[in-house]
């Protein structure tokens, strides 16, 4: 290790540039980069294998910044360390077009491995780096060549510690013993609104003690201590590690240090000058690095290069004894899959037997994840109703497991190397694990549970959309036809609010061709995909006159013999709706196009041109037929549409009922299409049924009229 005063000055200088960073920017949070300095220098300088001039190593240990808001410490070390982020990138901390933005931000700053702020989710990402890690090494290392073999570091916050995602994520790590994960607890015993006890008394040592975890607590302004807890947290192998580094917010600030008052604003002029004396830095000029500190730093790069330089000749070794093998590695790191991974991906005929779409796309991962190694995966607790379960690929988990008596997994063998992921009952544990796995690289991981519960996972799925990560989000159950479970369990807004986030790519595929063609774009895709998926079986449609697929995101999947007089723009499991009230309007002499819908956003990127051609000319009368809310429809059905939806809760009765006494009829879709036509009379006589279905007093559903 270097001398005390090279070691003060450095940590000095991390402290520095984090005061001035905020001070010039007149916002942010000094408090965390001034008390965790003394840690995160240690990490950084005597632990973190990283090359600054090549941030995607694959072979770099990961480092997470959970407490995002500390973000000043992250881009301090990276600027010292010789990232690509210059003096001036720090002074532009906060600005406009900056790539040292409020909260770390994937593909905005070299070296920022994932977009942390909203506090818990880093942690729970880090828990996912660490499963993809264990999982690539345990499917591509071999006993001459461990080419796969990293730490994940992270730094949490009391924050991170208490929010829900964070313990969902630290119960699964704990369980699955993973080994490779190590955490340094900034332990200030400060929020930002109060001191830490003001909200939190339990015991956080013993909490992850209970977890399955290693646990230490320690001085964290010690860097002696730090280093040694670190040592000690790397040779525990079969559990993940949090050190409780105890540290004090502001540290050296005269008059806000250990206070809430250094946490989420700037220390004043005064006080970072006063600040700055009471440390012994020198107070001009801003943003100063002592010439020693910087080349002690500086000596990262130097070490990077030599660390990639020798994995390289261990991998190249690896190659020339294993070619297959590497060759499946490197498509794996390359974010691509075996050309051929979908050809035995199965086709439905019109005529074969109705198949819900939740089942079909368990045929469809039951035809692929053979041939695309690294895709792995699981459900929060519901692999018998998500049918996401691939059959012989083993359980991903310690392989103590294998001595237990465990019911309803895979049965074939724990390991590291298992595809199948049990998450538990944590369904936004899971979504921020699969974020974590998927911004690891080298793996396409997928979470699944019931539609409804987007809820839980809501967080990590926008986090996934923004962070352009290749996160696959399986939701089954999709509509009131759930039924018998009642209201909690029917998603009404979900499916409506998932297409408000901006760059996720939501697909209802209406039967289990569009299924099939739904996960294919899926495991293409290099964002994030969410299926919605269907519980009851619906009809295999006939495609033999459409014109597109699910790639255009809409497509005519029916078409009237002339211009349309109507449209009907269906989605997932209404769509074979739309086409039964197509025969029923075509009775009538009403001509009507059956468009099918699977996805808004795909569909959105299409030219004018096209969306034209689907959809009909400006002013064509259009109807949106859809078991969800009806908000938003208007974007399509334009200036003469028309919906059939939800604008209430759903019921509990058997599925079929409830969809009828929604109107999920042919003759109630029908009947609105004319009404939409003008044909008041005609369109009373053909929905009579559904009106007088109605019991007195129950509600009716509003959501079948003009717009």
């Amino acid at each position: 290790m270097a001398n005390a005063t090279l070691v003060n000055e450095s940590i000095n200088a991390i402290r520095t540039l984090s005061m001035d960073m905020v001070q010039k920017a007149n916002s942010g949070h000094p408090g965390l980069p001034m008390g965790a300095a003394p840690m995160a220098y240690t990490l950084w300088q005597n632990h973190l294998v990283h090359n600054p001039k090549n941030p995607a190593w694959f072979n770099r240990d990961r480092f997470v910044l959970s407490a995002g808001h500390g973000s000043a410490l992250l881009y301090s070390l990276l600027h010292l360390t010789g990232y690509d982020l210059s003096i001036d990138d720090l002074k532009n901390f906060r600005q406009m077009g900056s790539k040292t933005p409020g909260h770390p931000e994937r593909l905005d700053t070299p070296g920022v491995e994932v977009t942390t702020g909203p506090l818990g989710q880093g942690f729970a990402n880090g828990v996912g780096m660490a499963m993809a890690e264990a999982f690539l090494a345990a499917n591509f290392n071999t006993d001459d060549h461990a080419v796969i073999d990293h730490y994940t570091y992270a730094i949490v916050s009391d924050g991170d510690v208490v929010e829900g995602v964070a313990m969902e994520a630290a119960a699964i790590a704990g369980n699955l013993k993973l080994g490779k994960l190590v955490y340094l607890y900034d332990q200030n015993h400060i929020t930002l609104a109060a001191s830490a006890n003001v909200s939190m008394s339990e015991n956080v040592a013993a909490r992850f003690e209970a977890l399955n975890w290693h646990v230490q607590t320690i001085n964290g302004m010690d860097v002696d201590e730090v280093n040694a807890a670190i040592e000690a947290a790397k040779a525990v192998t079969d559990k993940p590690s949090i050190i409780c580094a105890q540290t004090t917010i502001g540290f050296g600030s005269p008059k806000k240090a250990g206070t809430f008052g250094a946490h989420g604003s700037p220390l004043g002029p005064d006080e970072v000058k006063a600040t700055k004396e009471n440390l012994g830095i020198p107070t001009e000029p801003d943003f100063y690095v002592p010439d020693s500190a910087a080349a002690h730093f500086a000596e990262a790069v130097t070490n990077g290069a030599d660390a990639e330089a020798a994995w390289n000749e261990t991998f190249a070794a690896y190659k020339a004894a294993n070619p297959e093998l590497a060759a499946a590695l490197e498509l794996a790191i390359a974010g691509k899959v075996p050309a051929d991974w979908d050809a035995e991906i199965p086709t439905w005929s019109a005529g074969d037997k109705a198949v819900s779409t939740r089942k079909a796309s368990g045929d469809v991962i039951a035809a692929f994840w053979k041939h695309v190694p690294t895709f792995l995966g699981g459900s929060a607790d519901l692999n018998g109703s998500t049918l996401t379960i691939m059959k012989g690929g083993g359980d991903f988990g310690d392989p103590s497991f294998n001595d237990l008596e465990t019911q309803g997994t895979v049965g074939d063998s724990w390991s590291y190397a298992g595809r199948n992921v049990h998450y538990g009952i944590r369904e936004h544990g899971m979504g921020a694990i699969v974020n974590g796995m998927a911004a690891h690289g080298g793996v396409i991981p997928f979470g699944s549970t019931f539609h409804v519960f987007t809820d839980y996972l809501r967080p990590s799925i926008r986090l996934a959309a923004l962070s352009h990560l290749h996160s696959i989000f399986v939701m089954t159950h999709d509509s009131i036809a759930v039924g018998e479970d009642g209201p909690t369990h029917e998603p009404i807004e979900q499916t409506m609010s998932l297409r408000l986030i901006p760059g996720l790519t939501v697909l209802r595929p209406a039967d289990a061709n569009e299924t099939a063609a739904a996960w294919r774009h899926a495991i293409e895709s290099s964002t994030a995909s969410l299926l919605v998926l269907s519980r009851q079986d619906l009809a295999v449609l006939d495609t033999s006159g459409a014109k597109g697929n699910l790639e255009n995101g809409a497509y005519i999947l029916s078409d009237s013999e002339g211009d349309p007089d109507v449209v009907l723009i269906a989605t997932g499991s209404e769509v074979e709706l739309a086409v039964m009230a197509q025969s029923e309007l075509a009775s009538r002499g009403v001509q009507a196009r059956v468009v099918s819908m699977p996805s808004w956003e795909l569909f959105r990127a299409q030219s004018p041109d096209y969306k034209a051609s689907v959809l009909g000319a400006v002013g064509t009368p259009r109807l949106s037929v859809e078991a969800g809310i009806t908000t938003g429809w208007a974007e399509w059905t334009g200036s003469n549409g028309a919906h059939v939806g939800m604008t209430t809760y759903g019921l509990s009765a058997p599925g079929k009922e409830v969809l009828k006494y929604f109107g999920f009829t042919k003759e109630h879709v029908a009947a609105v299409a004319l009404q939409l036509l003008g044909r008041e009379a005609e369109a009373e006589e053909l929905d009579a049924p559904y009106r007088e279905g109605h019991a007195a007093g129950k509600p009716m559903d509003g959501a079948d009229g003009h717009s």
